[in-house]
């Protein structure tokens, strides 16, 4: 009990005479700088009595070695800090004197001499004004103690968001009650289209049952500042699947009971920025594309591949931009096969590796103080993604593979064109025919988009926000001849086949007025707008997931708002009318309230 007591005495003792010494360690004291005294049980003594008198300790075994490389580490920061405060107030005196000098100077006749004094209390006040500086600067900054963290700790920045969802969504009468889901179909079992050997309808979306669902998201994300212009970045997110278009979760999914739910590995990449207006990127990052609305690319989306994005200003308010990369989104597995065998053995299916290729091209313009125009252009290029039907092929039992399976999509919303993509060989007309569905267009969009952000009355905003996307490679009589029926088709009264009326084209206008962003108490903005986006304009699975419960072949209104509740935290509410294009009718109203938080 002794010996704790004493430790503890001389621990406190040695901690006042480092306090003590704190302004003695401010004076040169020879050694390089940059250099630190080792501590150790055999240290020489040295000039510094603190630096003595913890050796001592260490040698009678009251601190140990850390402690005092600690305590030691303490004392060279704290003296540190001091010399640079009393430089900097050497260096401001200095510049006082002179130009008191120099106005002095300017009001006297020639050859009159003066000698400026500055009162030794006006040296103290700007030194512990100067020292005050040194040391919030230093706490700001992470060097008034740079033992707290490890240096690469120091380069790593967290972020995150988590959001709290009601969304209600409701069927007005005159909705069908037969909407196909070829994912469903595509991502399960095949399909027996023989109404004889099946008598069973395919799987379809809820288009007549009104539903509410409490949902939330969370995202937790970090930057790591690397070297040499290189940042890394990971974020991982909740979600339902490993969809890419939706990192929801509702409430009582995955089983019911309070399960607990899954986490997704939502980015993942490396960044190279040599200079402020370059980017290269290679992994999982955020849409490289500019894009002011949801129409063509969701708001959320995370893109695969590499990418690059440049851009420079030119002339005064006008900086052109450019977006271009490479992005595979469907990779054939190494051991692809299909189950017939013959003399050779087993058979290994080609490479139906898809991609997408992308490239933009687009201006930002101040065109006055209070006008600033953002105009882009994009090209986008989807390879593989077409449905081809396959070679002839015999399908007995669900587990069969034929040759163009691959081409089906790995993930779908609705609304694009479909084309049956096994050739099955007939063997009776009670034997199953076990199908699955392909994309019946290409898909080559050519991208409009613009940005007029009017700010004569900031801190509001009116933002006008347009886009336009054009399928350049739809060709709807090759489309019209292999699509599948009912899949967006004309409605007849007596339920025959009507025409083929898919289209390729879309656009999207938007108003928003308020707050630009939404970060602290009563910001606020509210926005409305109208979408049309036809059935093959995009591919469905990469678009809004939100409107029309997601996907393509869809016209209607939406309006709403958010206002904020503090700092980083607000409310939001938005409601969406939508209809179908083509096919069968199909409307859904969705209402959603959002409590979010960011940090």
């Amino acid at each position: 009990m002794w010996r704790e007591m004493k430790t503890r005495e001389l621990t406190a003792t040695a901690l006042m005479l480092i306090a003590c010494a704190a302004p003695a360690a401010a004076q040169d004291d020879g050694m390089p700088q940059g250099k630190r005294p080792t501590v150790s049980r055999d240290a020489p003594p040295s000039s510094n009595a603190t630096v003595n008198l913890i050796n001592l300790l260490v040698k009678q075994g009251t601190l140990s070695e850390e402690q005092a490389a600690v305590l030691v580490k303490q004392a060279d920061d704290e003296a540190y800090v001091a010399r640079q405060a009393t430089r900097d107030a050497a260096a401001k005196a200095e510049g006082a004197e002179k130009k008191a000098t120099s106005a002095a100077d300017a009001t006297s006749p020639p050859g009159t001499k003066r000698v400026t004094y500055v009162p030794e209390i006006v040296r103290k006040q700007l030194r512990e004004e100067i020292r005050a500086e040194v040391m919030d600067r230093a706490h700001k900054e992470g060097w008034a103690s740079p033992g707290l963290y490890p240096e690469w700790a120091q380069r790593i920045k967290f972020y995150g968001d988590i959001r709290a969802r009601y969304e209600g969504d409701h069927f007005p009468p005159g909705s069908i009650g037969y909407l196909e889901n070829f994912n469903a179909i595509n991502t399960g079992s095949p399909f027996d289209t023989n109404d004889i050997s099946n008598a069973y309808f395919p799987p379809t979306y809820n288009t007549t049952q009104d539903r509410n669902r409490f949902r939330f998201r969370a995202r937790l994300g970090a930057d790591v500042d690397l070297t040499e212009g290189f940042t890394a970045g990971l974020r991982i997110a909740t979600g339902e699947s490993s969809s890419p278009i939706s990192t929801n979760q509702t409430f009582g999914g995955n089983g019911g009971n309070f399960s607990k739910y899954s986490l997704w590995l939502d980015r993942a990449f490396i960044k190279y920025q040599p200079v402020q207006d370059f980017i290269g990127s290679v992994g999982r990052f955020d849409n490289p594309f500019w894009s002011p609305t949801d129409l063509v690319w969701y708001k959320d989306l995370g893109f695969d591949g590499f990418a690059i994005q440049a851009k420079q200003e030119i002339a005064e308010g006008f900086t052109p931009f450019f977006v271009g990369g490479a992005f595979p989104i469907f990779n054939t597995d190494l051991n692809a096969s299909l189950n017939t065998v013959d003399i050779a053995g087993p058979t290994k299916m080609p490479s139906r590796d898809k991609w997408l290729f992308g490239a933009q091209a687009g201006f930002g313009a101040r065109l006055d103080p209070e006008t600033n125009l953002t105009l882009a252009f994009a090209y986008y290029d989807f390879t593989n993604v077409k449905g081809r039907l396959s070679s002839e092929c015999a399908v007995i039992n669900a587990n069969d593979i034929c040759d163009t399976d691959l081409l089906r999509p790995s993930f779908a919303q609705k609304g694009n064109t479909y084309m049956a993509l096994r050739n099955i060989t007939f063997v009776s007309s009670t034997t199953p025919q076990f199908q699955y569905y392909g994309l019946a267009s290409d898909f080559r969009p050519v991208v409009a988009s613009a940005q007029l952000d009017l700010t004569q009355f900031n801190p509001i905003h009116i933002i006008l926000d347009a886009e336009y996307v054009w399928n350049t490679a739809f060709n709807r009589s090759a489309v019209a001849a292999v699509a599948v029926w009912p899949n967006n088709f004309a409605s007849t009264t007596d339920g025959s086949q009507g025409p083929y009326n898919g289209g390729n084209q879309g656009w999207m206008a938007r108003m928003t007025v308020g707050n630009k962003e939404i970060k602290h108490l009563w910001d606020w903005n509210a926005h409305v707008g109208y979408k049309y986006l036809e059935s093959d304009a995009m591919v469905d699975a990469f678009v809004d997931s939100d409107f029309g419960l997601g996907g393509t072949n869809l016209k209607g209104y939406f309006i709403g708002g958010n206002v904020g509740l503090g700092e980083n935290i607000w409310a939001s509410v938005r409601w969406m009318s939508a209809n179908s294009i083509a096919g069968l009718p199909y409307a859904v109203d969705i209402v959603q309230l959002d409590l979010n938080a960011r940090f």
